[in-house]
């Protein structure tokens, strides 16, 4: 074996301790007592060990930029109920004018690294591709992609963050994004002007997406306007398209003000697509209703979002953090309840991003953090950093 890890408590073992072997990257057994030899072996005197964490939503590029950007779009962004949701993004986007690989990778860096020490070991980031940003964050996010891949999986979104009808020219940035090795294609449709300009964004998109076989990750309904409809019409274009299980929505904020007739058929519909949603409750005033969606078989995840830049002005890509605040501004304080946030940053964050196997189990990747924690209510208590983070069967602990 290659680690030992004695004396785990799991999330079902009602406190009764376990020991897990790892061999070549893949969790070999789980039992009660191993007294096999292994290379290292770690003690985890009766602490949770479980999955490690998945950040289902983060702008990667722009980490640290709140200095950069000033406090316009932030003030903007909170208004009301995300009244000025689009002018935030008009102010924030001044901010990639000055956009070079060479100081933005200094700060992806520095991210990630935190999402190491914090058990973070897989992430969905996006990257503004646009006329303004060009392919500097985008190279930038890639070529950290490649440094931290033995610590961290990083899934890189192309994302034409001001829109396509809005700016002429970035759906070329997109596809040359998608050449340099981009994984996965996004979008923000309700951004557009028109109904029709939004599905023009979807369908350009999506064939981009088909082109060339990527997974579609966009930002939709991302302000105080019950009207927003991009969920749907994405909805009906995965379905149209057979793209079921390979779409992720991150935001729809909106749907917090649908009617409860509405809201139900996009219930439905987002579980018959197969479609995962991505809530960051913490970085607005407005959020999807999560516990509905995951009590209703949608595969629900949390998101960082942000990171010290135009929209918010914290973050540490720590996920127990996130939980930590989603448990109060959701009102999601049992323990019924925690063990649901738990799950949205780990098992079930892997299936709204398409991460298969991630559950702690037999021949399963060995993804994993041993907390200083006895349950997971004490974990997001106290959201600090694990005692020791496992990443396909090697200690990476910081």
């Amino acid at each position: 074996m290659d680690i030992l890890i004695k004396n785990a408590v799991l999330r079902k073992s009602k406190g009764h301790t376990t020991d897990i072997a790892i061999k070549g990257g893949i969790i070999s057994e789980i039992s009660s007592t191993i007294t096999e030899q292994a290379a290292e072996t770690i003690d985890a005197k009766g602490k949770l060990v479980t999955e490690s964490f998945v950040n289902g939503h983060l702008h990667l590029d722009k980490v640290y930029t709140l200095e950069k950007a000033g406090m316009d779009a932030l003030n903007s962004y909170k208004s009301g109920t995300m009244g000025g949701a689009m002018t935030s993004i008009e102010q924030a986007s001044r901010v990639k004018e000055s956009y070079d690989e060479k100081w933005i990778i200094k700060n992806v860096r520095k991210a990630l690294d935190l999402a190491v020490m914090y058990g973070n070991t897989h992430i969905r980031a996006f990257a503004d591709t646009d006329t303004k940003a060009r392919l500097e964050g985008v190279k930038a996010v890639l070529k950290a992609r490649d440094e931290y891949k033995d610590k961290v999986d990083v899934q890189v979104v192309a994302f034409p963050q001001d829109g396509i009808a809005r700016d002429p020219g970035a759906e070329d940035y997109i596809r040359q994004a998608l050449e340099l090795g981009a994984d996965v294609v996004g979008g923000i449709p309700w951004i557009e002007y028109t109904e029709e300009d939004m599905q023009n964004h979807i369908d350009r998109m999506f064939a981009l997406a088909i082109e060339y076989d990527k997974d579609v990750s966009m930002l939709l309904d991302d302000a105080g306007d019950p009207d927003l409809r991009t969920t749907e019409m994405l909805i009906k274009k995965t379905l149209k398209e057979g793209w079921e299980g390979r779409v992720t929505i991150q935001h729809a904020r909106a749907m917090s003000m649908y009617n409860e007739v509405y809201y139900r058929k996009i219930e439905h519909l987002l579980k018959t697509a197969r479609i995962g949603l991505v809530s960051d409750p913490q970085t607005g005033p407005l959020h999807a209703r999560v516990k509905d969606l995951h009590n209703a078989g949608v595969s629900v995840a949390l998101g960082q979002d942000d990171i010290a830049d135009a929209y918010y002005p914290f973050g540490r890509n720590n996920m127990l953090e996130v939980a930590f605040l989603a448990a109060h501004i959701m009102q999601m304080t049992t323990y019924d309840d925690i063990d649901i946030l738990y799950d949205l940053i780990t098992t079930n964050a892997a299936k709204a991003l398409g991460i298969e196997n991630f559950e702690l189990s037999v021949g399963n990747p060995a993804n994993l953090v041993i907390l200083d924690a006895n349950n997971e209510v004490e974990a997001l208590w106290n959201h600090e950093a694990p005692a020791a983070v496992i990443k396909a069967g090697v200690n990476i602990t910081i």
